[in-house]
């Protein structure tokens, strides 16, 4: 756990919850807990503000401190910064899904299927990797779910005494978000939603965004074009996009120390999504095609470590649990389509598609908004593929009253206090301190590509 700056403090704690609300005298899981005080005055503070990175699996108990850092001076002023780990990740009884259907073999099979025979051992990996699942997850694989982890955060503020809560939910955390306010419009102070996930199923959301990450990678291909005399890479986007082809290929017939196209392939859906990120794998690409190396690309963390093996196990337990899946035959169709689209698709985020052949087979989807709910902020990057910016036009129906802040010119995923944009931390600062709502959505200048 990281500590704050002084004189603020990091408390941690747990909470036991109910496995299943609908039986609250049924068997317990707990819930890790951080906290950051408020460090104004008493009259400064307004309450408790939960923040959750994404995910679905990522840990949200080191958050309290390291986005409290990057909060505006009044924010952390004014608001205690509760962090926690939802149900199934990080400390919160996590996920466990054992081999997950070898997702973790280095090098592994190329996770692009072209021909049928492909495609076919394409479907008994998802099928594998279900069945882990079911075996390591067991009983609790129908309750690894949004809408459980909502109500985790509403036992959580009964447990802190707090009539209501101030929620800041990025990424999949703006789903989380939504779901809380479908279930409990009246103990919402303020909520921010950042880089929105969509109100579609989660399918559905991931081939959008694997249509936004080729339009990303296209943009990529060009910036790296524009400096050829570093990237090595030709000085058009169609050479860029040859090179690049060359090298994935030699890497799924020659894997660099178990490095082959499947870590390839989450390496650039890695970069895509944060334009600080575009260099260093443009240096990464130069290295391995002129000096045969792919440590350039290769990430610092191990992909098969324990924490890495828990995120990927929540996140399909939460996605298959918040409502049906598809069936094998739309994953495949889904997949021909991108690849019509573009020979070289990103199918990493194609998270949900293991769902076909999940054993529990959820009946409805996971609520999401309410008219009753007070006015909420939605933030988006006009350009970002991991959570495009449609999908907070979409959700902000389910919001009525909202108004939506879009960071204009801008490529990256994550945009209050993460991309240092006043228009954006200002208006969202003041939105959570006195609780100035726009009067119209807003549209602030952004940086453009680096």
């Amino acid at each position: 756990m990281p500590e704050p700056d002084p004189p603020a403090r990091v408390g941690c704690g747990s909470l036991a919850v109910p496995l299943d609300h609908t039986r609250p005298d049924g068997p317990h899981l707990r819930i890790a807990v951080s906290r950051v005080r408020a460090t104004g005055t008493p009259a400064e503070r307004r309450g408790i503000l939960l923040v959750n990175p994404g995910g679905p699996g990522g840990s949200g108990l080191p958050y309290a401190v390291t986005k409290r850092a990057k909060l505006p001076e009044q924010v952390r002023r004014a608001y205690d910064i509760i962090g926690f780990d939802p149900r199934g990740t990080g400390a919160s009884d996590p996920a466990d899904c054992g081999p997950m259907g070898g997702l973790f073999d280095a090098p592994g099979v190329d996770p692009v299927p072209r021909d049928r025979p492909a495609e076919r051992a394409h479907l008994r990996g998802l099928k594998a990797l279900a069945d882990d699942c079911a075996r390591g997850v067991g009983a609790a694989l129908p309750h690894l779910s949004t809408e459980e982890t909502a109500e985790d955060m509403d036992d959580l503020r009964a447990a802190l005494g707090e009539p209501a809560l101030s929620y800041l939910g990025v990424s999949y955390g703006s789903y989380l978000g939504a779901a809380y306010a479908a279930a409990h419009p009246h103990r919402i102070d303020r909520m921010v939603l950042d880089s929105v996930v969509g109100p579609w199923d989660w399918h559905e959301f991931d081939v959008r965004q694997a249509r936004a990450l080729l339009r990303q990678r296209d943009t990529l291909f060009a910036w790296l074009a524009r400096d050829p005399a570093r990237y090595r890479l030709g000085a058009t986007p169609r050479a860029v996009r040859a090179f690049y082809t060359r090298a994935r290929a030699a890497l799924a017939a020659h894997p660099d120390h178990g490095f082959g196209p499947a870590a390839f392939d989450r390496a650039v859906y890695r970069a895509l999504g944060r334009t600080e990120r575009w260099a260093p794998l443009g240096d990464g690409l130069r290295r391995y095609l002129h000096e045969g190396t792919a440590d350039g690309l290769r990430p610092a963390d191990d992909f098969a470590a324990p924490a890495s093996r828990t995120y990927e196990a929540a996140n399909r337990t939460v996605t298959c649990a918040d409502g049906p899946g598809p069936d094998p035959h739309t994953v495949l169709a889904d997949i021909r389509a991108l690849r019509r689209t573009d020979p070289l698709p990103l199918l990493t985020g194609l998270e949900a598609t293991t769902c076909a052949y999940w054993h529990h087979k959820p009946t409805h989807r996971t609520p999401l908004g309410s008219p009753q709910a007070p006015p909420v902020l939605l933030v988006a990057s006009a350009h970002d593929p991991v959570t495009p910016a449609a999908g907070a036009r979409a959700l902000r129906r389910t919001l009525p009253g909202s108004r939506l802040i879009t960071l204009d010119n801008d490529y990256s995923h994550g945009v209050f206090a993460s991309r240092g944009n006043p228009c954006v931390d200002d208006t969202v600062a003041d939105y959570l301190i006195d609780g100035t709502t726009p009067t119209t959505d807003i549209r602030c200048a952004g940086p453009g590509l680096p």
